[in-house]
């Protein structure tokens, strides 16, 4: 018995990613299979509810400039860290845009200011829609490829 797949885009071990709701474009983000969870690097400002619903205003401070995000906040967990410490951080789920594909995906808002990159997309973000070429960098940025560093 034969299993049929769709064909999925291929990512590098680093991509350039978008979160359209929150106004941020081309973050860097490190592609990373070994972490269930995505993470940004968010500083939380404040939680408060709207119409019912909880939200969680935060700050991104990313490219020499702050920005001041607000997303529906989905949950608090504990989430363990590369070093094997779990801490407790707030979920939001909004859409996340790599390539031309566009998902709503969760992310845990997180200190990330001792990570060379600000974003980190986890394999919950990638199952069934992408697979990954570790030997390769910025393979959804084509305009990237050509130059060294974070910024295009």
């Amino acid at each position: 018995m034969s299993i049929k797949r769709k064909a999925l885009s291929v990512v590098g071990w680093r991509e350039l990613v978008h979160l359209p709701d929150l106004g941020l474009d081309g973050i860097p983000a490190k592609i990373d299979t070994g972490a269930r969870t995505s993470s940004l690097h968010g500083e939380v400002i404040e939680d408060f509810e709207r119409d019912g619903e909880k939200y969680v205003r935060f700050a991104v401070d990313w490219d020499g400039e702050r920005h001041i995000c607000e997303a529906v906040h989905v949950d608090i967990r504990g989430i363990t860290s590369s070093n094997g410490e779990t801490q407790r951080r707030y979920v939001i789920k909004t859409p996340l845009k790599i390539g031309d594909v566009e998902f709503r995906a969760e992310i845990s808002l997180a200190d990330r200011s001792d990570m060379k990159f600000p974003m980190l997309i986890g394999r919950s973000s990638l199952r069934r829609r992408f697979v990954v070429d570790s030997g390769y960098s910025w393979l959804q940025t084509p305009e990237k490829k050509t130059t060294k560093g974070h910024k295009p």
